[in-house]
């Protein structure tokens, strides 16, 4: 008895959810004439942008990596505020992507200040970026605060971008400092925050 009550359950509740299950229009025809069965379909795309500087740049996720580039005049003490570049130079090419489906994309920097050593300073001013790419220009970098944007060129015609280029920094050495590290981390002023807006 309970396992035909069961069974019974079972049957009703299959008839009741096949309707959910094969949705698609029917006809029968008989005789001559066509059978037609039309289906919708609909693609849903959600507003994205992405952002990536560094490491962050080789795929479309969220990754926490935060690149350090690093001008050393340890080997080359001579050149200090000759306008000489550093004898070791390490990540001063920065690959960086932008993606966004919105319309017009601008990159701003912003600093919390000059790069410090104690109670020594360096200007932000000194530190600047070419791009390999004009559509993708690197926007400057502030001595403090949030400086002005970059428009990153969106596909002719359409609200889509999808730029990659690599950032090159350079340290203008335009003047002697006092000896230490300068920056380095965010406690130092040593971070650039870029931040991508769209509408």
């Amino acid at each position: 008895m309970k396992t035909s009550s069961l069974l019974i359950k079972s049957a009703l509740a299959l008839a009741m959810a096949t309707p959910l299950l094969a949705s698609a229009e029917s006809q029968l025809v008989t005789g001559a004439g066509n059978a037609v069965a039309r289906l919708d379909f609909r693609v849903i795309v959600p507003r994205v942008l992405f952002l990536g500087v560094g490491t962050g740049a080789a795929g479309l996720a969220t990754n926490g990596t935060i690149d350090t580039v690093t001008f050393d005049y340890t080997t080359n003490p001579a050149s200090v505020g000759t306008g000489a570049p550093a004898a070791v130079v390490t990540g001063a090419v920065v690959p960086v992507r932008v993606i966004g489906n919105n319309g017009q994309i601008v990159l701003t920097a912003a600093t919390t200040g000059a790069l410090a050593s104690g109670t020594d300073t360096i200007p932000w001013s000194e530190i600047s970026a070419t791009s390999s790419l004009a559509a993708l220009p690197s926007p400057a970098i502030p001595n403090t605060g949030t400086g002005a944007g970059s428009n990153v060129t969106i596909s002719s015609g359409t609200k889509i971008t999808d730029r990659s280029a690599n950032w090159t920094y350079s340290y203008a050495n335009s003047a002697i400092v006092a000896p230490g590290t300068y920056g380095g981390t965010p406690a130092t002023n040593g971070r650039v925050t870029y931040t991508a807006t769209m509408p």
